[in-house]
């Protein structure tokens, strides 16, 4: 562990992080968490054990489980048509080309399925670079979808935001291609719309209580949302929602990537995955969530955003080794700068949460992910 720290305190000396909170732990209880360095640069509230992050897109493994319930208690089926909850997503119509005008379109092949919303394949994702300038993409920014970023946070409720989404044309037809995103925030419409609660009163209930994950949520007690800290790109301080804007409960709970939480329940998540359910989901529905259900050709067209990983339910998967694990090891990253992996080859879990988006790109969550797999764990505190 104490190379894993060296490393950590070497970027934060170095200038790239003004802090982070990592954490290495295993099912049967062994754990190190460590808090290093301050929440802002040039700030002196340092980083603690129970600092709450921004986890963005860790948000959607989450919500992902939360699905996987519902299909286990028959609310949902995962090869159901989304319009018999959803009837605005009904009638698709797909571009006949991603970059056309909204109207140049042909029928879907066949309806959106539920897991579709789960494999990202349900033929809408993020367009980045000069794609952003399709016309699709730019409707969806005048919709005020908060397609991409959650900051800022769309304005329309749940019924609001389908009805707008609806309008939309796919990209692509279901089940073609991954695309990223968009799948978790229409499924966290469609676990609200079959439950008939909240999506944050169902993942409260069903995951967040019962594995006593207290310090997750879409909101947070004002005295914790002050305690945020401050994003960074490119070494630039990023705008932010206010901290007082995590005090309410949000119009519409983005299940792509607004939740907020600690290293110890992101650990706690991590060991409910590794534990095989805990008793609140079965072996079987975990072994799907983690199992990669892209073709080699899917997996290729996702470039980057993949790296060559496959994609099970709201979460990467391996399909090959590579520089950190064997394959197998499954888990995903954050925007914002937070990263989190299950290895069932050693049965170890990792976090590393900041709120520096680089770490993603430079090395930073790589380097401590393969370190992490190879520390000691033995007679360090927990």
């Amino acid at each position: 562990m104490d190379e894993l720290l060296r490393a950590l305190q070497t970027r934060i000396e170095a200038g790239e992080l003004p802090g982070a909170v990592a954490a290495v732990a295993t099912t049967t209880g062994d754990a190190r968490v460590e808090a290093l360095g301050v929440t802002e640069f040039g700030g002196t509230a340092p980083m603690r054990r129970d600092t709450p992050f921004r986890i963005t897109s860790m948000t959607k493994p989450m919500v992902a489980a939360a699905a996987m319930m519902l299909v286990e208690d028959g609310t949902l089926a995962l090869d159901a048509p989304v319009e018999r909850w959803l009837p605005e997503l009904a009638g698709r119509r797909v571009l006949r080309r991603p970059d056309a005008d909204l109207d140049d379109t042909v029928p879907a092949d066949r309806p959106l399925l539920v897991e579709d919303l789960l494999t990202f394949r349900l033929g809408h994702g993020l367009l980045l670079g000069p794609e952003a300038d399709y016309p699709v993409a730019a409707a969806g920014r005048a919709l005020d979808l908060a397609l991409a970023e959650p900051d800022p946070r769309t304005p329309h409720p749940p019924d609001e935001w389908l009805r707008r989404f609806a309008t939309l044309p796919l990209l692509h037809q279901p089940g073609e291609r991954w695309m990223y995103n968009s799948g978790t925030l229409v499924l966290g419409a469609l676990l609200a719309r079959a439950s008939g609660a909240a999506l944050d009163e169902l993942l409260r209930e069903r995951l967040f209580t019962p594995l006593g994950m207290t310090s997750t949520g879409f909101s947070l007690h004002p005295a914790v949302a002050a305690r945020l800290p401050a994003r960074y790109l490119g070494g630039i301080r990023q705008p932010l929602s206010a901290p007082s804007d995590w005090t309410q409960r949000p119009v519409f709970p983005d299940g792509s990537a607004g939740l907020a939480s600690t290293v110890d329940d992101v650990v706690t998540f991590g060991r409910f995955l590794l534990s095989r359910g805990a008793g609140l989901l079965s072996p079987a529905s975990v072994t799907a969530m983690t199992t990669n259900h892209l073709t080699q050709g899917q997996i290729d067209a996702a470039g980057v955003l993949l790296d060559g990983r496959g994609w099970g339910y709201g979460m990467s998967v391996t399909v090959r080794p590579d520089e950190v694990s064997a394959a197998g090891r499954y888990g995903w990253d954050g925007g914002y700068g937070t990263s989190w992996c299950n290895d069932p080859a050693t049965g170890r879990v990792c976090v590393l949460l900041t709120q520096v988006s680089d770490i993603l790109w430079n090395g930073t969550a790589t380097a401590f992910a393969r370190l992490a797999l190879r520390c000691r764990l033995d007679g360090a505190p927990g």
